[in-house]
């Protein structure tokens, strides 16, 4: 085990350790969007666009992200679309993400009262009211384990992105490797890298799941 070449590479791997937090970021915080979206359509059984999420969130849930990464990558520029690799890598995350946040919520909501649902209705409520009022109070807390475990699932498949070049941490071990053969040091650093993402967050998300089972957010 070389310290010199652990330090030497510090520099490297802070730069592909910012990229993953970024992308993570971006791509966790539009698969959360996109996801509640589709979960609402379902739930309220908008015409078309219900039968549509159920299609887009099968398709996707079914389709390995690798394949997603090398149709936007490498398939698109046959047709004259082009994005750049972190553009392809926040696109595929995000819509891949949707479909597992997507049935996330959808079981949230499922776990409303019905009760509640007629109440609301009874006041007369209008959809948007009852989605302010009663689904997303309601459906977002109990939601909670499901997008949190889902959470940290997006953020372990940045390593993906590595197929397409990003420069991610996965993608700059690989690199190092492959110019340096040092192995050990690059495979430890990339190890601790990702163990300073996950942990800290799947500590804090551990911690926002007890305080939402506790009634914390007012859950009837």
């Amino acid at each position: 085990m070389s310290w010199a070449a652990i330090l030497s590479a510090l520099p490297i791997f802070e730069k592909a350790f910012v990229v993953t937090l970024r992308l993570s970021a971006i791509s966790v915080t539009l698969a959360a969007v996109l996801g509640l979206v589709l979960a609402l359509v379902r739930e309220y059984r908008v015409p078309v666009l219900a039968q549509a999420s159920s299609v887009f969130e099968e398709l996707f849930r079914n389709t390995p992200l690798l394949i997603q990464l090398f149709f936007l990558y490498y398939g698109l520029p046959s047709v004259g679309v082009r994005w750049s690799a972190e553009a392809c890598a926040v696109i595929g995350m995000s819509v891949f993400g949707s479909a597992y946040m997507s049935g996330a919520f959808t079981g949230g909501f499922s776990g409303i009262p019905r009760v509640q649902k007629e109440s609301a209705r009874a006041l007369g409520l209008s959809p948007l009211q009852m989605i302010r009022h009663v689904t997303l109070p309601q459906g977002l807390t109990r939601s909670v384990p499901a997008v949190a475990a889902n959470v940290i699932f997006m953020v372990k498949e940045t390593s993906v992105f590595t197929v397409i070049a990003v420069p991610e941490l996965t993608n700059t071990a690989r690199d190092l490797i492959g110019m340096y053969y040092r192995s050990d040091e690059y495979l430890l650093m990339l190890v601790v890298a990702y163990a300073i993402i996950l942990i800290p967050l799947s500590v804090l998300l551990t911690l926002l799941e007890r305080r939402v089972r506790r009634g914390t957010f007012g859950d009837d």
